[in-house]
């Protein structure tokens, strides 16, 4: 299959199937008159190339996934490199959930902060004057 077909099976560009191919995680073959030439394999390829960059890895990261397939495994994520990188991701988002938590304990301080300034103030400013009792002015 050429480039146009491949791109429109994955739901992937022209143009980033050229990149992925200047970047070597896409073979580089031509048919007899020249134009880039796609199999099935090139189709599950990319298809784990976007389901990864699809979680938030990076380009480069996606790269011992394809090598696995590549190599000739039935998954991806079967060899070691894959799982390397999965763990790697996985200590990656931790962080991240652990700096979004934090986050979220300043900004839930700040909001209980703000919450009872403005209800100290909407009691000082609802508070009854004081009245004289008795006489007339």
């Amino acid at each position: 299959m050429r480039i146009g077909e491949l791109a429109a099976r994955t739901g992937a560009t022209t143009r980033a199937l050229r990149y992925y191919e200047a970047r070597g995680l896409l073979p580089a073959r031509r048919d007899g008159q020249g134009h880039r030439a796609y199999g099935e394999e090139d189709v599950r390829l990319l298809q784990q190339i976007r389901t990864l960059r699809d979680f938030g890895f990076e380009l480069e990261e996606t790269r011992p996934f394809v090598e696995c397939l590549r190599a000739g495994h039935p998954e991806g994520d079967s060899c070691p490199a894959s799982l390397a990188v999965y763990r790697r991701k996985l200590d990656e988002l931790d962080a991240l959930i652990g700096e979004l938590r934090a986050v979220r304990e300043k900004v839930a301080g700040q909001l209980d902060r703000a919450e009872r300034a403005k209800d100290a103030l909407a009691a000082e400013l609802t508070e009854p004057e004081c009245e004289m009792g008795g006489g007339t002015w």
